[in-house]
């Protein structure tokens, strides 16, 4: 998919020094809302990527992720990631969507287009009936993605996260995609 003259798509062992770059660039500004503990200095060098995504395309094989990357088409460069994780099927059918964009591209509609297509995915190729996002209380910005994206806020989970250094309530959203049976795999 193409957004603005960006291409959502698979993440790749080739990406790894793109994100590894990307993270680098947007540490600081990611820190309020990142899990600090499980992003050490390793995390931010192309090693540490390349090991993420093979962690990540093991997932994906064993069907419990779909892992896409944003990548500027003009210069090539990567401005962030979008996930469907922990996938369930059968009675649950569900998945947890995940993203964040390079702080130059907020607010031109990349994050909310990218959580529509994950969604279109995990409806109609996967079948799932529910994606759910969790955001920091006042990360007024990520809930508007997910209200444009169709997302409602359904609860709050106090405490929910261990992120930049504590435990951190999460307000609640999910978009249910369809109310057919569940997928028998």
């Amino acid at each position: 998919m193409i957004i603005d003259g960006v291409e959502m798509r698979s993440v790749a062992p080739g990406d790894a020094a793109g994100l590894a770059e990307a993270f680098a660039r947007n540490r600081a500004h990611m820190a309020p809302t990142e899990p600090t503990l499980f992003r050490p200095d390793a995390f931010y060098t192309e090693a540490g990527q390349r090991e993420r995504i093979e962690q990540q395309l093991e997932s994906w094989a064993a069907g419990r992720l779909l892992p896409y990357v944003f990548v500027d088409l003009a210069e090539g460069t990567v401005l962030g990631t979008v996930n469907l994780g922990n996938i369930q099927h059968g009675p649950l059918s569900s998945g947890g969507l995940g993203y964040w964009v390079d702080r130059a591209w907020h607010g031109r509609g990349l994050a909310t287009a990218a959580a529509k297509e994950v969604c279109r995915i995990a409806r109609d190729e996967l079948g799932l009936h529910r994606v759910e996002a969790g955001t920091l209380v006042d990360n007024l910005a990520s809930q508007r993605v997910l209200a444009k994206a169709g997302f409602e806020q359904y609860g709050l989970a106090p405490r929910y996260l261990h992120i930049n250094g504590a435990w951190r309530d999460h307000c609640m959203f999910q978009r249910l995609l369809h109310d057919d049976p569940p997928v028998a795999l």
